[in-house]
């Protein structure tokens, strides 16, 4: 894909949960939660592929695009030894994530453009902030996995389940220094605020004046709707920054979401109504998608919901 972001000037799909699915819902084992792995042996990359493949072709029906997230959310270096894999190891699986797309996109790209994006998740846990790393920590810890799915030939990364300002800041710092666009999702708790307690609004002004703007754009992800409703309720400059929403399936907080041994994965059709009424406030949205509990389902729902609504893109 060359030139603009289609999620810039149109609406979008994306996947659901991709580990939530594999796991709950397919058997698939995660170490470490870590999708990743699976790139390492051809049953592993039949598993992901039967995980995109209907994705795109719900895509092809409905005539939209996609943004093909790459299985790279837990392939930061510090996951290496828990994954019992060595850093070149990693980074090998990081670049066979990305080919996977590539071929993908191949196959499905002739009928609508379709977005290869590396995603990158936080160093630690994606609830809890943990030791908070500063700026310049993040951006150098960062830098080898982006620029390794920028070199793969990323169109974009993805900084999902970020849990705060400065970690998001410094994946923004090592995609303006590789040269790649980069869209930050944070996650949220049920107060629709940051793990750290900043409000969304602070947090995304925060980053953009500490990387002079460079987020092509901000998102919510691994939070449910009713949980950050209430913050979007007005049209000003920080919304409209905000122009995806990748929600969970669950009401349920994250440490009620962290012991759970069966997946709660809602009432689709209702989470797609939700979906429509923060278009409906909030127009500017255009990457719509699903995170932790949700699949298909959901994402279909969300889209019969919300794809005819009119856009301010």
């Amino acid at each position: 894909m060359t030139g603009l972001l289609p999620q810039l000037t149109r609406r979008v799909l994306t996947d659901g949960g991709l580990e939530t699915d594999l796991l709950f819902n397919r058997g698939v084992e995660l170490p470490s939660f870590a999708s990743i792995v699976l790139l390492a042996d051809d049953a592993g990359r039949a598993a992901l592929e039967g995980y995109y493949r209907p994705y795109l072709e719900l895509a092809r029906r409905l005539g939209t695009g996609f943004i093909l997230e790459s299985a790279t959310w837990r392939a930061s270096p510090d996951w290496a030894a828990p994954l019992g894999l060595d850093q070149p190891g990693l980074d090998r699986l990081n670049v066979a994530a990305v080919e996977m797309l590539h071929r993908l996109r191949g196959e499905f790209g002739s009928t609508q453009d379709i977005v290869v994006s590396g995603c990158v998740g936080p160093r630690g846990d994606g609830y809890d902030p943990g030791r908070i790393m500063s700026v310049e920590e993040a951006t150098d810890y960062h830098a080898r996995q982006v620029r390794l799915l920028a070199d793969a030939g990323v169109d974009m990364i993805s900084a999902l389940t970020m849990t705060n300002v400065n970690e998001a800041a410094g994946v923004t710092r090592a995609a303006a220094q590789a040269g790649v666009p980069v869209a930050v999702s944070f996650t949220l708790e049920t107060d629709g605020r940051l793990p750290t307690g900043d409000s969304l609004e602070a947090a995304v002004e925060a980053v953009d004046a500490m990387t002079g703007g460079y987020p092509a754009y901000f998102m919510i992800n691994c939070a449910h709707p009713d949980h950050f409703a209430s913050v979007l309720t007005e049209s000003s400059p920080w919304t409209r920054r905000v122009r995806g929403v990748r929600a969970n399936a669950s009401r349920c907080s994250h440490a009620e979401l962290d012991v759970m041994t069966e997946l709660d994965a809602g009432d689709p059709v209702e989470l797609g109504q939700l979906y429509r009424r923060l278009l409906e406030r909030q127009p500017q949205l255009t990457v719509l998608g699903g995170c932790c509990g949700t699949d298909l389902r959901h994402v279909t729902a969300i889209a019969e919901a919300c794809l005819g609504l009119p856009s301010s893109a």
